[in-house]
């Protein structure tokens, strides 16, 4: 399956986007700018959301679902949230079609028009804090820790699979409370949450942060998140918490009685990931072979393909693969046995290693007599032949190894490709060659940070948030500074 497939050092973003296709991850769609998430792609997505929405349940968040489409005053009412969304809103303005005069299509019925348009949402807050009203009258209605999976649109007019297109699915946090502290509290709890499952279930290192002001979600007033370095040296952010204030209760009128009878307006939070995950995922640990897949997030860990010739062999091979099989499954590993005679083994050694696949057996007549299985790494092509004797065990191990040599091997690149940039030629030098994260001294304005953006490409990723005090000056205004933050070119 890797033949006539372009490398990363060929064309970084053709090797991305060939890959997502040819691995059945997802395809484009009849509809500009969408796509379809292929069942192989959708099963990857699936664990991840059966793994966040676990650790969002743990955390005390219940799943509830909004409207998909916001009355367009809704989005009037919080003018900087509206301002952030504008121009990416798709908007419907009629409510029925007809069929055309010479009965050939349909047209839109011109006296269908809705009396007030709706927006196809980009984003919820709007919609759900308009509902919160309703729901909130006490602190004893507090807090609420509500999250939403769905589909959200936001209008792009140059996509790229997974990781831009106007339709995508996401989850989006939405959660109210009494106090200002609660609420900060919440939103870095998240971003901690966020964090915890790019390293632990998706082998991807991140560096957490705090957006600049020009990098700030519409609407809020502090925006938290996640940083992760691809191979290519960009930075691609993949999850953000947004403290919001009051902004919200405010524009929808969201107050509660408080414990001492005053009436006070709610503390907000919003946060969200979306389908943006699995394009980090492709480009965190693939490589010229396919996809590498980190086990936990696998559709499945283990492919078992029998070597063999004739129907008895396949019968006496079979018997001890389901066997494996059924093992490895009693202990949580999830398996697929390839017995299909449509294709020989070698074809389908290169489709499970192309799909990224963790781990493959093999077994044939000679292994059954010597009571051996081979073992092939996807991370590092490594094969083996290992004894039958405890071998779910010996494969939970590996399992676990590959696991943590993928995220290994994203941490080394990741500090490989971390620089200091001395001063702003050395910075334009490390920002041209695509160098990966620079920290710089800025002086903390946002024309400063827009004009560094207008002659490098390179944005402030984040303020790390384990950031220490260090005096200095500004890269590019010369100004004193007294931190660094994460300068890159970016997704």
């Amino acid at each position: 399956m890797a033949k006539n497939f372009t490398s990363r050092a060929e064309d970084y973003s053709k090797w991305y986007n060939e890959l997502v296709v040819k691995a059945d991850l997802a395809e484009s769609s009849g509809v500009r700018g969408c796509m379809v998430i292929k069942p192989y792609g959708f099963a990857i997505w699936e664990k991840m959301q059966q793994e966040l929405d676990r650790m969002f349940k743990e955390t005390g968040h219940s799943n509830a679902y909004f409207p998909l489409f916001i009355p367009k005053s809704y989005l009037s009412k919080e003018a900087e949230h509206v301002e952030g969304f504008a121009k990416e809103c798709a908007v419907v303005t009629h409510y029925r079609l007809k069929n055309s005069e010479d009965g050939k299509s349909v047209v839109v019925d011109p006296d269908a028009k809705l009396e007030e348009e709706l927006i196809v949402r980009p984003t919820s807050e709007t919609i759900i804090w308009d509902t919160y009203k309703g729901w909130i009258q006490s602190y004893r209605d507090l807090p609420i820790l509500v999250n939403q999976w769905a589909n959200v649109v936001r209008w792009e007019m140059r996509t790229r699979l997974f990781l831009r297109t106007a339709e995508f699915l996401w989850q989006e946090g939405h959660t109210a409370h009494a106090t200002k502290q609660e609420a900060i509290d919440e939103t870095e709890q998240m971003i901690e949450v966020y964090a915890r499952f790019a390293e632990d279930f998706m082998a991807m290192p991140v560096i957490k942060g705090l957006k600049s002001a020009n990098e700030r979600f519409a609407g809020a007033l502090e925006t938290y998140c996640i940083e992760a370095l691809m191979q290519d040296g960009k930075a691609l952010q993949a999850g953000t918490s947004h403290f919001l204030g009051q902004n919200f209760a405010k524009a929808f009128d969201v107050k509660f009685t408080s414990k001492e009878g005053k009436q006070e307006h709610v503390w907000a939070t919003s946060w969200g990931v979306s389908t943006r995950l699995m394009g980090a995922l492709v480009m965190t640990h693939s490589d010229d072979n396919g996809l590498v897949l980190p086990p936990k997030l696998a559709p499945y860990q283990v492919v078992i393909v029998p070597i063999y010739k004739g129907d008895e062999q396949l019968l006496q091979i079979s018997e001890e693969a389901v066997k494996i099989k059924k093992d490895l499954e009693k202990i949580g590993i999830s398996v697929k046995y390839d017995d299909r005679d449509t294709h020989k083994p070698g074809w389908k050694f290169s489709e499970y290693e192309f799909k990224g696949v963790p781990l493959r057996i093999a077994i044939g007549p000679r292994d059954l007599e010597n009571g051996t299985v081979e073992l092939a790494r996807r991370d590092t092509l490594e094969k083996e032949t290992v004894s039958t004797s405890d071998l779910s065990n010996k494969i939970a191990n590996l399992l676990e190894k590959i696991q943590e040599t993928l995220l290994l091997k994203a941490q080394t690149y990741r500090d490989d490709n971390t620089h200091h940039a001395k001063d702003w030629n050395h910075f334009k030098e490390l920002i041209s060659k695509d160098a990966g994260f620079v920290y710089a001294h800025w002086d903390g304005t946002g024309e400063t940070e827009q004009k560094i953006k207008e002659e490098t490409k390179a944005t402030i990723r984040c303020i790390p948030l384990n950031n220490k005090a260090e005096e200095g000056k500004c890269i590019y205004s010369d100004k004193p500074s007294s931190q660094k933050v994460i300068f890159a070119k970016a997704y």
